[in-house]
């Protein structure tokens, strides 16, 4: 005899079932990408030719002032990450979001760990001495911007294709001006920039795929 247990209410998937392939393809890329870039630069201590003509690009052709570059800074900063976190966090436990408000801590936290842990094993530094690969800012606003993507994919009526764009461009958007103001203000090279989004990505989805698998309901026979 089998015995159905259902599942907690914990309201719908964190990714919508349309859209976990093709997450799961962009998350993979971004794991290899960020591992290819950590051993590519493991040890540096100056930009390559790629960082330097990023560098030069974002200075001639989309020049940020000073000022307005550290105030978007200042949103990468851990205690503004965390605040706006608790904010996330709430909007989604308020939408009925109980998966999603998960992810929206255990992806950004898990996220700093990966970041905070690869920067000493990649070695590479900046500024005689101090760590920058992967960029932290980066990560974690481009974490947050994930999530948020993620709760408002599910309100918009639209097909796979359009949802999909929707994530990768909120997501990209959010990481690029965040890489922006770090490439202006010299806090990182920019490849530094390109392994924080892979992180974040990589990290967010891994922990939103493994919250909607731990949610299925599963069944038992006595």
């Amino acid at each position: 005899m089998q015995t159905d247990i259902a599942p907690r209410q914990t309201g719908p998937p964190v990714v919508p079932t349309a859209l976990r392939i093709p997450m799961i393809v962009i998350a993979s890329a971004c794991a290899a990408t960020l591992v290819a870039l950590a051993v590519l630069y493991a040890g540096s201590t100056a930009p390559d030719g790629a960082d330097r003509w990023a560098r030069s690009t974002v200075l001639d052709l989309l020049p940020l002032d000073v000022g307005t570059a550290f105030r978007i800074d200042i949103v990468g900063d851990p205690r503004v990450v965390g605040v706006l976190m608790l904010v996330l966090t709430g909007i989604c436990l308020w939408l009925g979001r109980r998966r999603l408000a998960l992810v929206a801590v255990a992806g950004p936290v898990l996220t700093g760990v990966v970041t905070t842990v690869l920067k000493p094993v990649t070695g590479r530094t900046i500024h005689e001495g101090f760590l920058a690969y992967p960029s932290g800012h980066t990560a974690a606003v481009t974490a947050l911007a994930l999530v948020s993507a993620l709760l408002v994919v599910e309100f918009l009526r639209a097909g796979t294709p359009a949802k999909m764009v929707f994530v990768v461009s909120v997501t990209s958007a959010a990481g690029g001006v965040m890489a922006w103001s770090q490439i202006t203000l010299d806090a990182h090279y920019s490849t530094d920039t390109v392994g924080g989004f892979c992180a974040a990505f990589a990290v967010v989805t891994l922990v939103a795929v493994a919250v909607d698998r731990s949610a299925r309901p599963r069944s038992t026979s006595p």
